[in-house]
């Protein structure tokens, strides 16, 4: 038994370990990879901030100088003369600190006092300001020049080096901004035609002074810095200068060993916003990118990896001890588990092992363990009591169940078989009645025919015919009620055959003829807001029954001169409204109305099933039907209808 329960311990002590010990590992390898995302992706967002701050930098940098030129155009457009240019040109430099300098250039012939070619510059050398007119410049064929002027737009031009005109010589990259200047009033008509244009302004941009404004920025890593690049891939800012506005990014660039440079290279000269990693004089790079808008530029933020990713070298420094110790201690834990748990366990297997051999009279004994194990073993021992206890009483239970189905079956059958009668015996007696009604109609108009020339007077027949006529109509009013009530199934049915197309005033009109041909005393007036073209879809057989039924109460409890019938309409629904005058319904009877078998005088003749098949009509019929219990000079019972 000793060698069993060492062997048990070691298998248990194995098994817990080889199922903890992956768990432990692939969490913290979890944790490990996840950090690194968690990481990474905060390097990325870092830089992405870092390089949105600079790009808006860039902007404003860029928008002063278009400010710069689009705020004094209007000033050339309005005056445009030698010396008005010459006075808005030398402005424009003075009062823009970022502007370099700035030239307006007519369109030739413009002053022919002036010469073929009129064009005025105005450049900062830091410390004087000089503006002059360029005599005989052949400016036609410059990209500032040509650009707008074909165009017909503003906008930047790509940057050029070793600007040198005339006595002007500054060895310093520029971009300008070029606008068009159209004749007086011209823009603002709206036209903006180019044959309208009669020159243009530069203002131009230093790109070393763009370059400080960016560098001073405060890059997120150590040996961070910011590239600038063209339309065709010029590096326009970047830290190596012998590079400058010489060598593009695909200069010296192997595309078998650096195509992920190659491929930087195209996602920022097309434009595109996003981040990249490049590996360039064997160290990795990350890159995040974006387009300078209004132009053809890309701004890009270079990061070296290692130093983005330091943190996250320091955390792999951590995880490999705790993942040591934590092995350590998850197999000492393991052990110590084991020898605590295996000891009752072995008591309750020797217990459970003499009663399966059927020495059911073996008692488990309880344990004063608190934990897990010590309520399994008390389990066992509360289990064993209860199986002895309650096994009569299991037995017992179980006969009395037994029982009660068999009633309950019993008494399942017999219901259905009493429905069954009951349907049946309500059809026959329909049947049965039906039959001497039909007899009797067809002998009152006999006898109307036959005894009309006979002893009787024809007062005298005449009010036998209205009496055989009218109790067979009452007779014929309660078959059809009958009908209605022994029916199953029949909202369901009139949910799906509501496909008949009625004419709400027609119909209505014919339940009032039907109605006086029956009671020809009564009156009633008809009133209605609809008009005779409004159709609706319903089921005109059980429609038509409601109507009249409610119109036949209306006649028979009330004066019989007061009945008023409505038709008026909403959005969705149509309202069928009739009331009378009378002595109304008492305020215990409106509570009951519409219940099956339900009078107000037991003496009354009537089934009391009229209002309650109304109801369950309107209920079929997708609507319903209501008792205004406001209304107090007798009674009066609104239809409402889906349209």
């Amino acid at each position: 038994m000793s060698s069993i329960r060492r062997s048990f311990s070691k298998k248990l002590s194995l098994s817990i370990l080889l199922m903890a010990a992956p768990i432990f590992i692939l969490s913290l390898g979890t944790l490990f990879i996840q950090s690194r995302h968690l990481v990474r992706q905060e390097v990325i967002d870092r830089s992405v901030n870092t390089l949105n701050t600079t790009m808006q930098r860039v902007r404003n940098h860029m928008s002063t100088i278009e400010n710069a030129a689009n705020s004094n155009a209007w000033l050339m457009e309005e005056n445009f003369t030698p010396d008005t240019l010459q006075s808005v040109c030398h402005n424009i430099v003075d009062l823009n600190r970022n502007v370099l300098s700035c030239s307006v250039s007519a369109k030739p012939d413009v002053f022919p006092q002036k010469g073929h070619y009129f064009s005025v510059y105005t450049v900062n050398y830091g410390d004087t300001i000089v503006t002059f007119q360029e005599s005989d410049y052949d400016y036609l064929n410059k990209v500032w020049y040509k650009t707008p002027m074909e165009t017909g737009k503003a906008g930047w031009v790509d940057p050029f080096s070793e600007y040198t005109e005339a006595a002007i010589d500054h060895n310093d990259a520029v971009a300008s901004y070029c606008r068009p200047l159209y004749r007086k009033n011209e823009k603002a008509t709206g036209k903006g035609d180019k044959s309208q244009i009669i020159g243009v302004v530069a203002t131009d941009m230093s790109f070393s002074q763009l370059a400080q404004s960016i560098n001073a920025v405060q890059t997120p890593y150590p040996d961070a810095y910011f590239m600038l690049l063209g339309g065709d891939g010029r590096f326009f800012i970047c830290p190596d200068t012998t590079q400058l506005f010489r060598k593009t990014i695909f200069t010296d660039t192997d595309p078998s060993q650096h195509a992920d440079i190659i491929a930087l290279g195209y996602e920022m000269t097309a434009g595109k916003q996003g981040t990249m990693h490049v590996r360039y004089n064997g160290m990795l790079y990350h890159v995040c990118y974006s387009p300078v808008p209004e132009t053809n530029w890309s701004l890009a933020l270079v990061c070296p990896d290692k130093n983005m990713l330091t943190n996250y070298r320091r955390l792999a420094y951590v995880i490999i001890p705790l993942i040591i110790i934590g092995l350590l201690l998850i197999i000492w834990f393991c052990q110590y588990v084991v020898r605590q748990t295996i000891s009752p366990i072995h008591q309750l297997l020797n217990s459970s092992q003499k009663i399966a051999e059927g020495k059911y009279d073996e008692e488990i004994a309880f344990s004063d363990r608190k934990d897990a194990v010590g309520e399994l073993q008390n389990s066992f021992a509360k289990m064993q009591q209860s199986l002895v206890n309650h096994m009569e009483g299991i037995r017992s239970t179980a006969k009395e169940i037994s029982q009660r189905n068999e009633g309950l079956e019993q008494s399942m059958e017999l219901a259905v078989d009493v429905a069954k009668k009951k349907n049946l015996f309500i059809q026959h007696v329909l049947h049965q009645i039906r039959t001497p009604l039909n007899i009797i109609l067809g002998f009152a108009e006999v006898l109307r025919d036959s005894f009309a020339s006979q002893t009787l007077s024809k007062e005298e027949l005449g009010n036998i015919i209205t009496m055989m006529k009218h109790n067979a109509h009452h007779l014929s009013r309660m078959v059809v009620m009958l009908y209605d009530s022994s029916e199953t199934g029949t909202a369901d049915e009139l949910q799906q055959l509501r496909n008949d197309e009625v004419s709400c005033n027609t119909l209505a009109q014919e339940c009032i003829d039907h109605t006086l041909a029956h009671f020809p005393e009564i009156h009633i007036l008809f009133e209605t807001d609809l008009p005779d073209n409004l159709h609706i879809l319903t089921n005109r057989l059980y429609l038509i029954r409601t109507i009249r039924e409610l119109l036949y109460n209306a006649g028979k409890y009330s004066d019989k001169q007061h009945i008023k019938f409505t038709l008026s309409q909403t959005e969705t629904t149509v309202c069928f409204s009739i009331e009378d005058v009378g002595s109304g319904l008492p305020q215990a009877a409106q509570e009951v109305l519409f219940n099956p078998f339900t009078k107000v005088d037991e003496h009354t003749e009537g089934l009391g099933l009229g209002l309650a098949l109304c109801k369950r009509h309107a209920a079929s019929l997708g609507g319903s039907l209501l008792y205004d219990k406001g209304y107090t000079q007798g009674c009066r019972i609104i239809l409402e209808l889906p349209k």
